[in-house]
């Protein structure tokens, strides 16, 4: 399997990345553990995960993927070399556990390290931009933890344009380490984003791009049609928005696609990410080994032009 550099951190990461939100939520410990096997077992390797999840859930205070992980990797001594491990850092742990101040991020990578069970993060990345603390002190705290071995390199999440370019020049002005991927909301109906003014940064500047919601919070999956279908999940409630005439538009062309390629609306969802010019690793989750079966099946999949283009013409958005 062709592997794809992320930016210029020297990190070679397979083209669909597994996202550890699921991990202690979703999937509990032994499903967790057979869906990392299957992962790595498949040849793919990077792991995105971070110390909030999943705080959202009933009776949990955050740290659950992690640690899940972390049990993962004690169970097999080989597991660490195999994948690329993505943590973040930023969102709200608790009361004054937030944000990308060096002291709490010293404070947070030390906890990330403990419940993963490892000396050092492959990527570490903002989880939020951090309007409050000068950009220089973050990146500063950032090029002490890569100087000490506890990361190999920085990425952002949820960032606006302004803001990532506004880092980027930080770092070449202070000679600081910089951001080598952009972790944005991605996929075939939420393009607008990233494609307006994210993309053009990222391609200019080098960046890796591993986007999350690749798969719209399952909907791209064709498993949601009308709202009667919004209870299949935990999930469900986040996918009404993609319900309107575009959605539905969307659904129809990956049908199409879907029946011509002998493959599953995911499977070409996925595959038409992994295309797209600037994309290194869409992030999607799985919950059952069943699941992954599926979304592996998408790296093997190389749609042509014609298939490329339906999609674009089905999704596109105004203003492109």
């Amino acid at each position: 399997m062709q592997q794809r550099a992320l930016g210029r951190s020297g990190l070679m990461v397979a083209p669909w990345a597994f996202g550890g939100n699921v991990f202690g939520w979703t999937a509990d410990a032994k499903t967790s553990f057979d869906l990392l096997d299957a992962f790595v077992g498949a040849g793919f390797n990077l792991v995105d995960t971070a110390d909030v999840y999943s705080r959202w859930a009933s009776g949990h205070s955050g740290g659950e993927s992690e640690t899940l992980i972390g049990q993962w990797l004690k169970r097999d001594a080989g597991n660490r070399r195999r994948i690329v491990l993505a943590t973040k850092v930023g969102k709200e742990m608790g009361p004054g556990q937030k944000g990308l101040a060096p002291a709490y991020i010293r404070r947070a990578v030390e906890a990330s390290l403990r419940r993963l069970g490892t000396d050092h993060i492959d990527l570490y990345q903002s989880h939020d931009d951090d309007a409050d603390t000068p950009m220089e002190d973050t990146l500063a705290a950032y090029g002490e933890l890569i100087a000490q071995g506890k990361v190999r390199a920085i990425g952002a999440s949820n960032f606006s344009a302004e803001r990532l370019a506004l880092a980027l020049e930080t770092s070449r002005r202070h000679g600081l380490p910089r951001y080598e991927c952009l972790q944005p909301l991605y996929n075939l109906y939420d393009r607008a984003p990233y494609e307006a003014e994210l993309q053009p940064l990222c391609r200019r500047e080098g960046l890796g791009v591993i986007n999350f919601f690749a798969l719209a919070k399952g909907f791209l999956t064709g498993k949601y049609r009308s709202e009667a279908d919004l209870g299949k999940s935990p999930r469900g409630g986040g996918v009404k928005a993609y319900l309107d005439e575009r959605g539905l538009r969307i659904l129809a062309a990956l049908d199409e696609v879907s029946a011509q390629w002998q493959a599953t609306p995911a499977q070409v969802a996925l595959a038409w990410q992994m295309a797209r010019p600037g994309i290194t690793a869409p992030i999607a989750s799985a919950t059952s080994l069943a699941q992954f079966d599926e979304l592996a099946g998408a790296a093997r999949l190389q749609l042509d032009a014609a298939a490329l283009a339906r999609l674009d013409a089905a999704s596109a958005w105004a203003g492109a």
